[in-house]
């Protein structure tokens, strides 16, 4: 069983030619809304290859949280612990340019009130694998550390100080580029293993992802793909990597795997619309091979 901890948005997406400049206007060329946020979006990732899925997470009291758990739950994730609190829901604002690149602003909202009950504090300890993101309070992600006993997966994103004792109880460790420079680690595996956790993968975008362990580091590289949206690609390698552990492959076949999920899911406008399930990720993978 894989528990995941983290938040829920309503993301707002626009495509445009070129992303504005400080105090310029832009016309969108396109705009729609769709769900996201990382913890549901890494979920939701690993329900789609038939996973067992919990999502720990809080929602606003308002039309929006509904819509957001009923999409939840329509995707085989488990949403017992996905609680309204007052206030608004999370959000998300996107900006996505002609090459596919996006930039993000996120509103908290219900997701900077996520503390843990003794519901799914329990939750948490009977898993096998328990993901966790940086866009729920720091405390709950080094409660959720504190409380795990199967493997711990973080995905340190948005970039921030990490405590070191969530470090101590890290199995896994996803970051990109610019993540992993600000946590101190540079791209040689030296310094990545100087940050003491013992799989670091970090992913390239579409170069791929690396991999390193105390011994040995491998390479992954990105399925070739028409790239339209990259928002969730990151979200998606993280579901796949944790559906993959939780299924007893290693960490560098599930790292693997993911990254030809993520790359799948650029194809596609919206965070979760080019997830692929598990017989899209297979047909991808065997054409690979």
């Amino acid at each position: 069983m894989i528990v995941v901890v983290g938040s829920v948005n309503l993301d707002i997406l626009a495509t445009v030619a070129a992303r504005p400049e400080p105090g310029e206007t832009v016309m969108a060329l396109d705009h729609t809304t769709a769900h996201g946020g990382k913890g549901a979006n890494q979920a939701v990732a690993a329900a789609r290859l038939g996973a067992d899925v919990h999502l720990i997470a809080r929602v606003g009291d308002d039309a929006v949280g509904s819509e957001l758990v009923d999409a939840l739950a329509h995707e085989g994730v488990g949403v017992e612990s996905v609680v309204p609190v007052g206030g608004p829901s999370g959000m998300a604002m996107i900006i996505i340019d002609a090459r596919g690149e996006n930039s993000i602003v996120v509103g908290a909202g219900a997701n900077h009130l996520l503390e843990l009950s003794v519901q799914d504090r329990a939750l948490i300890a009977a898993a096998d694998v328990v993901v966790s993101q940086l866009e729920v309070p720091m405390e709950t992600v080094s409660e959720v550390a504190s409380h795990t006993t199967g493997r711990f997966i973080l995905n340190a994103a948005p970039s921030m100080v990490v405590p070191r004792s969530v470090l101590d109880r890290t199995d896994i460790l996803v970051v990109n580029e610019h993540e992993l420079t600000a946590m101190g680690g540079g791209m040689d595996p030296d310094s990545i293993r100087a940050l003491g956790i013992p799989h670091v993968v970090t992913t390239l975008g579409a170069r791929g992802a690396t991999v390193v362990t105390g011994s040995d580091v491998g390479y992954i590289p990105a399925l070739e793909v028409p790239v339209i949206d990259t928002t969730g690609a990151g979200d998606t390698v993280c579901g796949v990597l944790a559906a993959g552990i939780d299924a007893g492959e290693d960490v560098f076949s599930a790292t693997s795997h993911a990254v030809v999920a993520g790359s799948l899911a650029t194809k596609r406008v919206g965070a979760r619309t080019g997830m692929p399930t598990r017989e899209q990720l297979e047909r991808a993978i065997t054409r690979e091979t």
